[in-house]
């Protein structure tokens, strides 16, 4: 049995443990809250960008838009976005077998440094990985996505695609790979635009004719790349969230471990200090009982 110097030991060193994951975990919840509100503060933006989307689709040939243009695929664009950090539990694991899935020939962009040194070690062809602060700036995510849009353009990759974690709630983070370009038509765009935000599209009752200057081919050439823009932020949005909340998670049980197991070494001190109680009365007893 260990002696009450070394169980005094660990009690002191897991209840540290415990004060240090009860302190991260507090910091994970205020800033997956953070996340979670700047993911919805962008939803009425992108409702009203989907209703003009949507007066653009009436009456518009949609093979005019590059976007729009199906090709075949020879060289997949994914775009994956991880964490920064660790302490997340699975949630970078579970990204990283959906890339492990991919058999067919791809080139890899991106966001986290954990997915940055996962493609290295893989040896996998990563063109390009970009760095996006925690409160996740338009501007930066921005970049990563023109950048794979002029990729697009120029025909070195076939399609833009997103591996992210997307956020359910606080416990559940659903790990997915999504289509982002080309665009099968701007009416399941719009659908699946619906079922994001959770306002399904409905058409509109007003019949009157909306125009637009300088026409529809020229304000959908303006406005496509720019949805993308922010469909792609939209997502990082809720990959940040799900990290915040994997890490409260993965925080909340360490802590909730660290107290469970100070419970069992507190039981075993007691335990040893009440047998060396014991041992020196039975020592005590028999060195009267000798004297005598």
């Amino acid at each position: 049995m260990p002696s009450t110097r070394d169980i005094r030991r660990r009690i002191k060193s897991v209840k540290n443990t415990r004060q240090i994951t009860k302190a991260m975990e507090l910091v994970a919840a205020s800033k997956m809250k953070k996340a979670q509100q700047l993911a919805l503060s962008g939803l009425p933006y992108a409702n009203l960008l989907a209703d003009v989307l949507a007066a653009l689709a009436e009456g518009i040939e949609e093979s005019s838009h590059p976007f729009l243009v199906q090709r075949e695929v020879k060289t997949r664009g994914i775009l994956l976005v991880t964490t920064d950090k660790g302490l997340c539990g699975p949630l970078n694991g579970n990204l990283f077998k959906l890339v492990n899935e991919i058999k067919t020939p791809a080139k890899f962009y991106a966001i986290g440094r954990k997915g940055a040194q996962y493609l290295a070690r893989t040896r996998r062809p990563m063109v390009a990985d970009f760095h996006v602060q925690d409160r996740v700036p338009f501007a930066e995510v921005k970049v990563a996505a023109e950048f794979m849009i002029k990729q697009y353009l120029e025909g070195a990759i076939d399609t833009i695609e997103v591996i992210y974690s997307r956020f359910k709630n606080t416990l559940v983070q659903v790990p997915l790979v999504r289509p982002v370009l080309p665009l099968r038509s701007l009416k399941e765009f719009l659908d699946q635009l619906g079922i994001d935000t959770g306002t399904p599209r409905v058409p509109h009752a007003d019949g009157r004719e909306v125009l637009f200057e300088p026409g529809k081919a020229e304000v959908l050439n303006a406005l496509l790349p720019f949805y993308v823009d922010h469909q792609i932020h939209q997502l990082v949005l809720s990959a940040k969230a799900s990290e915040h909340s994997a890490r409260m998670v993965a925080m909340k049980t360490a802590k909730d471990n660290a107290t469970e197991l100070l419970g069992d070494l507190t039981l075993e001190y007691n335990k040893a200090r009440q047998a060396a109680i014991t041992q020196e009365i039975l020592e005590i007893a028999a060195a009267q009982f000798s004297a005598a």
